[in-house]
This record gives C-alpha cells, structure tokens and sequence, in this order.
C-alpha cells in the first residue's frame, strides 16, 4: 500500500458513521487525563515578562515584543475554575481544549534572549533553553516550530485523534499569525522539511524523551519585520539540556493506525514560496486584535433567542474568512486554497433561512456546483458579490439537519448559522499525502479566524470536530471523494455558566505578573 492509499485508509476508517462512531476509548479516566503542559527538566527556565500591550503595529523586535507574541498565540487567556477542579484556556483553541501542539523558539541576535533554541512553556510563561546555537546566518532572527503530542488528543478520541491534532496546528499557526499582526511583524512559513524541524529541536534526541511521549514536528515560521530576509540556513544546536517530562495517562489501548498516517504524511521538503508582501492593515482592526484574542472561548451552549444576526455582520464575517482579502492569516498561507463552505444559516436578517454555498476560490463555483446536487438552486444574495461569491442552494429550516449531522449537537442548530468546510480531497492528495496535514491545517486557520471574527461581531463561535462524514456528504449530493468534510464550525449567542469562575492567566507567577 503506497503512502497516499494509507492516509486515503486512515480517513475512510475514521469517519463517524449515524450508526457507528470511529474507534475510541471506551470510557474516560478523567484522573488519568495527560498533563497538558510539558516541562524538561533539567533545562534553564528564562521568564518572560508580562507588559502592556504596544500601540498596536509598532512593537520592538526584542524580548519584550517575543514575549507578546508567545503571551497573544500560545499562551494563556484565563483560567477556570469550579469547586475544587481548575483549567486553563489559551489564545489558541484547540480540540477538547486538550492542546497537542507545543511551540519552539529560535533566537538569534534579539535583544534580551541568548542565541538558543527554546521551549516554550505556556504555564510559567517562560522559556527553557534546551540547546545553544551553532552555524546558521550571521542576522537577527526568530523561528518559531509548532510540534504535537498525538496522545493528548488519542486519550480522549481514539483513532481519529490525528484529524484534530492537525487541526489544531491550524489553530496554533492562525493564532500565530494574528499575533504578530498585532505586532507590526510578519510570518512566513518556512520548508525545510520534518527531519530537519525535527533535528533543529532535538526531537529525535531519544535519551531526552525516555519514558516520555515523543513529539511530531508539524511546521516552522520566520517571525520577521517587514524589509527583512528569511534564513536560508537552519543552525544546528549544541551543549543540550533537559528530558522531557511524562504526560501521565497511560492508554489502555494503542491507536497504531494514528502512527501509520504520521509516517504516511511525513514531509520531505515541502514545494512552496513564502510570501513576503508586506500587508497595509488598518490601525482600527489591529486596535481591537488583542481584547479578541483574549476573549475568545469556545462556546458551550447557545442562547438561541439571542442569536439573530444582522445581514451586515454576517457579510463582514465571511469576507473574513476568504483569502483573497490578503488579511491574516490568509497572507502566510503559500498554497492554493482547497477548503470551501457549506453554510446552514437559521437566524440571520434578511437571510432565507436555509443551505448556502460559500466557494473561496474565486471562479470555483462550477466546478462545486457540478459535484453537488443537481436540484440546488445556485442563487445569488443581497450580499453576493466578486469578493464573496455566497449562493443560496434550498431554502427551508436546516436547524434539524445541522444537528443530526454535527452528531446530534444542539449547538449547531440553536446557533445564529453554521457550516462545513468541504475540502477538494481527490485534488489535494494527488499532489502527496503530506496534502492531508495541509487540507487540516487550511481548515484550522479557517476555525481560528471563525472564532476572531464571531468575537468581533458580538457572538461566540465553537469548532466542531464530531459530524457524520458520509451524511453530511449524502446530504449534499456528494458521491464520491473528490469532495470531503474536514470541519464544522457553529456561530451563536452564548450561554454563560455563572457556575464557573473565570480567573486571570498568570496571576499564580505573583505579584506584577499580569500585563
């Protein structure tokens, strides 16, 4: 079986099904559940401070402004808490709110950090410093990787536990991007390929993850300002330092299949072109960037009376989502884009409730219109235009048919509207199966944007991992996988839990810590 049919296996295996779920644990032992944050002894912790946010677009390159990115992407946002049980929430959504992703950082030449490769660990706000730098280029740079720890999500989902680690690199690089947006700073996505992320980190130092959970390397970005170049040369590291910690939970079963569609989608060196435009973003939208991502949450339930949503508002959110507004997260993203929306609108103003179709690749339309049902009506809207080419398909209460299909969620019908993101499958993997990672990715930078843009327009959004892939595709008229569903996202009023007690993200480090 050749890479490609065991990643098409991986996803044929995995779906959930109205009559059967994709393999999973039997049950959940909440006392066992992984550490979320991973710690290696034994290496140097470098505190970061916590300051005010800058004048939005005018942060200096030095720890201060790194400490912000890594504060607004990666890190925390609030903790909570009810009776004796206490959680975090971070700036980057993910999954179960179980975190797989783990972010590296390179330094060279920026004020206030020694020239090293770092860990960062999003409790302590803080940096380890696994290894010192060798070799490499002679200019002030910052790499930042994102890595993933497959168990964290495995423990609670099973088999297709990979699909939402992957989404949640998508998560992770958006929040990336909006951060540094925020910043005045560009990312560019860099590829030197997964053995060489994995070398530049230490990863595949087996000594340093005994008895601990390995860790995948994902991607790696330059953080630069505008004007400057990228690296050509990766450093290596030297005089390393600290093992890994053991994330506990050990699994009564082992997922194999999930190892096989790592090993399938391992990329060599991906064929790409970083982009190093520099984007015009105005001071109003990046003023408001840094309250957003700190608010941002992933809504529990929807208060559905609450949930009419304005036309307007509704337009402003989905040109959000289209790449050709060369807003972020959209200006890192180097490949074509494959994902396309299939919306349920229920509560939206002078909107038919009813089955919209959203193609975000301009010219698109006939070829998504040919793969799916030929009785869709393909209608244009009031706010139909060049820019987003939204069509009604069938008019009609949708409420019932977005909740069986999001696995009987009540979230996806009580909600303002909600959608599924259709990815170009056949297309995408013709070029590899590292094409499955990036379908994921795609898809997580269009939930990280979701969850920004429901915030910005006064609501609350929340991805959704669990569908019945087959349904969703049977209810659409698609007969075959050229066409796939990756995602599903849901906007809405939210319904608060005054239960819970909301506390500040870094008040634990004393006093002073707080921005």
């Amino acid at each position: 079986m050749s890479t490609t049919e065991t990643i098409r296996a991986y996803h044929q295996r995995t779906k959930h099904q109205l009559g059967a779920y994709a393999r999973g644990p039997e049950y959940l032992d909440w006392e066992n559940q992984p550490d979320p944050f991973r710690r290696f002894s034994g290496a140097p912790l470098n505190s970061l401070p916590l300051t005010p946010d800058p004048t939005a677009g005018e942060a200096v390159f030095d720890i201060a402004g790194i400490s912000k990115l890594l504060e607004l992407s990666m890190g925390i946002s609030a903790w909570k808490q009810f009776g004796p049980d206490r959680w975090a929430l971070r700036c980057n959504p993910s999954s179960g709110n179980l975190h797989p992703t783990e972010a590296y950082l390179v330094s060279h030449g920026i004020a206030g950090l020694d020239d090293a490769i770092y860990h960062y660990a999003p409790r302590e706000h803080a940096l380890e410093q696994r290894a010192e730098l060798v070799g490499g280029e002679s200019q002030c740079y910052c790499l930042l990787a994102l890595t993933s720890i497959a168990w964290r999500e495995a423990w609670k989902y099973g088999e297709r536990a990979y699909r939402y680690v992957q989404l949640d690199v998508g998560h992770a690089l958006g929040a990336v991007r909006y951060a540094a947006a925020l910043l005045g700073w560009q990312v560019s996505l860099l590829s030197p390929g997964d053995a060489a992320i994995g070398d530049l980190l230490g990863l595949s130092r087996k000594g340093d993850f005994e008895g601990a959970e390995t860790e995948q390397p994902d991607l790696l970005v330059q953080i630069h300002t505008v004007g400057s170049g990228l690296v050509e040369t990766l450093p290596e590291g030297c005089h390393w330092r600290g093992r890994a910690n053991p994330l506990g939970g050990e699994p009564a079963l082992h997922w194999p299949l999930i190892d096989e569609a790592h090993h399938a989608c391992r990329e060599e060196q991906p064929d790409h072109q970083p982009s190093l435009a520099p984007i015009d973003l105005s001071r109003e939208w990046l003023s408001r960037l840094g309250p957003l991502i700190r608010q941002r949450r992933s809504a529990q339930a929807f208060v559905a009376k609450r949930s009419s949503l304005a036309i307007a508002s509704l337009q402003s959110f989905l040109v959000a989502l289209m790449p050709q507004n060369g807003r972020p997260p959209w200006d890192l993203w180097p490949a074509t884009p494959r994902l396309h929306l299939a919306l349920f609108i229920h509560r939206v103003e002078g909107l038919v409730p009813g089955l919209y179709a959203l193609p975000r690749r301009i010219g698109l339309q006939p070829e998504l219109q040919s793969a799916l049902n030929e009785s869709f009506l393909w209608q244009p809207t009031p706010i139909t235009s060049d820019v987003l080419p939204l069509y009604r398909l069938a008019e009609g209460d949708m409420r019932k048919v977005a909740r069986t299909l999001s696995c009987h969620q009540e979230i996806a019908a009580a909600s303002s509207f909600s959608f599924c993101m259709l990815a170009e499958f056949d297309q995408a993997l013709a070029q590899g199966p590292s094409a499955y990672r990036h379908l994921h990715w795609e898809a997580g930078l269009i939930g990280q944007a979701a969850y920004l843009e429901a915030e910005r327009i006064g609501m609350r959004g929340t991805g959704i991992g669990c569908f019945f892939d087959d349904s969703v595709h049977l209810a659409l008229g698609i007969e075959d996988t050229h066409w796939q569903t990756l995602y599903h996202f849901t906007v809405g009023f939210p319904h608060i839990d005054t239960r819970l007690q909301t506390l500040p993200p870094y008040a634990h480090l004393g006093e002073g810590a707080t921005a």
